[in-house]
């Protein structure tokens, strides 16, 4: 007999909890008789009633849903951390509240994992967004598959069906900003890719604004990838490369030629290019350095403020 754990992060869900806890109950029917069920569902500092949203549910549900009760919001990622530290079943599937990705995809996932397949990563085909948004999310897969990790798979995934020892492994690491997706990829376990489909949302709006993709693309391109600070260093080469020929080109004119050129236009420019260069190259530097600084301090990812669990009747 297998123990499903599906974690699921709220954040502003309120409207949600209702559709989503009945389509993950009703979602049962498709799996065999001897797979049981736990809810883990993880309030991450919600600033509506998701809490009180999640308690309905649970006494609707009663020895099914477990709730775990952050303190602040710590962002999605942080929240699913708090809920596979939670979760307690032999595989594990993280989906969003929003019910964009279908559930019954777990069915197929939970058949690869019987395979012995520790990772099954549901992989988004289609967009729901539109325009910039879509450019930007285009933009952050191709950066991080070039860039950073080259066995993920093509497009965005936040769909993902995966052993207990892959959760162990990813809530021992206690990794800070970083992309809990990407990283169980980075264990390196092979893993299964199924396609789907987005759905549209239904219910409410996205609380993923610009500032948070901005940040989730800094975030992981530094987490798993030095290519940054490498740039810095080739760019240094270049530029003293430049500087060390043009250096003996101004040296050669004041032997060969009586006319100097004046000098002051270019000297502007090479300054204000190289302390440009210098000023991007320290930023860059100091994303690293502060990185290191808050994992140096071992402040935790979250902070549980109470967590729920009722007794099967």
């Amino acid at each position: 007999m297998s123990k499903l754990s599906v974690i699921v992060p709220c954040y502003f869900n309120e409207d949600n909890i209702p559709v989503t806890v009945r389509e993950l109950v009703a979602n049962e029917a498709n799996f065999p008789a001897d797979v049981s069920f736990e809810y883990v569902l993880v309030n991450d500092g919600s600033g509506d009633d998701t809490i009180g949203a999640l308690q309905r549910a649970q006494a609707a549900y009663p020895g099914k849903i477990r709730i775990v009760d952050l303190a602040a919001n710590v962002g999605s990622y942080n929240a699913i951390v708090a809920g596979m530290a939670h979760a307690t079943g032999d595989c594990q599937a993280v989906i969003t509240a929003d019910m964009q990705d279908p559930p019954e995809l777990m069915v197929q996932m939970y058949a690869y994992w019987q395979k012995g397949f520790k990772l099954v990563i549901g992989n988004r085909q289609d967009r729901g967004e539109t325009g910039p948004s879509r450019w930007f999310a285009q933009l952050f897969h191709w950066l991080m598959k070039h860039l950073a990790l080259k066995n993920i798979p093509d497009g965005g995934f936040d769909f993902v069906f995966f052993d207990r020892q892959v959760s162990q492994q990813v809530v021992a690491l206690q990794e800070r900003n970083s992309n809990v997706f990407y990283l169980m990829v980075w264990l390196g376990f092979p893993y299964v890719n199924i396609p789907y489909v987005r759905r549209k949302r239904e219910i409410g709006r996205s609380r993923w604004t610009l500032s948070k993709k901005i940040k989730l693309l800094i975030d992981s391109l530094l987490a798993f990838s030095f290519v940054p600070v490498r740039a810095i260093s080739v760019a240094g080469l270049a530029l003293g490369l430049v500087a060390l020929i043009y250096g003996f080109y101004i040296i050669a004119l004041r032997f060969v030629s009586s006319s100097e050129p004046q000098g002051w236009t270019t000297l502007m420019v090479v300054v204000l290019f190289v302390s440009a260069f210098q000023m991007v190259a320290l930023g860059v530097i100091g994303e690293y350095v502060w990185r290191g600084l808050d994992a140096a301090r071992k402040r935790p990812l979250y902070v549980v403020k109470d967590v729920y669990v009722t007794a099967v009747e």
